[in-house]
């Protein structure tokens, strides 16, 4: 279960690169109630998600040369230089050299030997998000990878994660992350790594990391947002001891899940 407890290799922050960050949150704002706050004059754009006035979230314009919209997941690290080391070390390359934010933090941003991205988030005055696990914030991560060997490899030589192997039927598993000292004592489970299936890997799948998101109603949230341009990866299913889930893109082509339900397998 996530927590705002942040430890190394944690989930810490979450952010939105969007080519319009205006209509993004307009967007997230229908679909779930989020306003946006400026980071400053000196942010370049970027803003944070709020609801109820805790961040759950932010956004920004597209930064990196050839970027496309997407979520980005943050990882808490003690040291941001040295996790840039471990994942130089483990295959990875870095998108994002380490770089002070202000007297908020320090991040970095990397992609892992299949191909996804993903950032670390060192934290400063900044610790992470405020709240998780509610309705409408973040309650799950997860990556979807063109090698789940390879990246599970990757992960445990820089995060030192744990993985619970879930057989789903034929040749599919789900493997459950955990990273030490995360989460509460008998529920540590943080996200999941699923091999992306030869049909979709054909179709132009690539490795994505992407969020879930809780709701009260995943039929409703499902149709404010399919309402207001989103569109369909996988419509509202029930997943025997999960729970209600559905997957879309939002306009700008961010992939992004809702949850109704435990997000941890049982």
């Amino acid at each position: 279960m996530l927590t705002t407890q942040y430890v190394p290799g944690t989930p810490n922050w979450i952010d939105l690169g969007a080519p319009d960050p205006q209509a993004a949150a307009d967007f997230y704002s229908g679909v779930f109630g989020w306003t946006v706050q400026s980071a400053g004059p000196e942010s370049g754009g970027y803003g944070f998600f709020q609801l109820d006035g805790k961040t759950v979230g932010a956004v920004g314009p597209l930064t990196e040369k050839g970027a496309r919209s997407a979520w980005t997941v943050y990882f808490h690290t003690a040291d941001a230089d040295a996790t840039t080391k471990a994942v130089e070390q483990a295959g990875g390359s870095v998108r994002v050299p380490p770089m002070d934010v202000f007297t908020a933090g320090r991040l970095a941003g990397y992609t892992d030997p299949t191909g996804a991205q993903f950032a670390v988030w060192q934290p400063g005055d900044t610790k992470g998000l405020d709240t998780v696990m509610e309705a409408d914030t973040l309650c799950w991560t997860e990556l979807y990878t063109t090698d789940s060997a390879a990246a599970k490899d990757f992960y445990a030589s820089v995060f030192s994660w744990g993985y619970q192997d879930m057989p789903m039927g034929g040749d599919m598993v789900y493997s459950v992350v955990s990273s030490p000292g995360g989460g509460r004592e008998g529920d540590t489970g943080q996200g999941g790594i699923m091999q992306l299936q030869k049909e979709h890997r054909e179709a132009g799948s690539t490795s994505e990391w992407h969020p879930y998101f809780g709701v009260a109603d995943c039929d409703a949230t499902f149709a404010a947002a399919t309402s207001r341009g989103a569109t369909v990866l996988i419509p509202p299913s029930n997943a025997p001891g999960v729970g209600r889930l559905a997957m879309l893109k939002d306009p700008a082509g961010a992939a992004f899940a809702l949850i109704k339900g435990d997000p941890q397998m049982t």
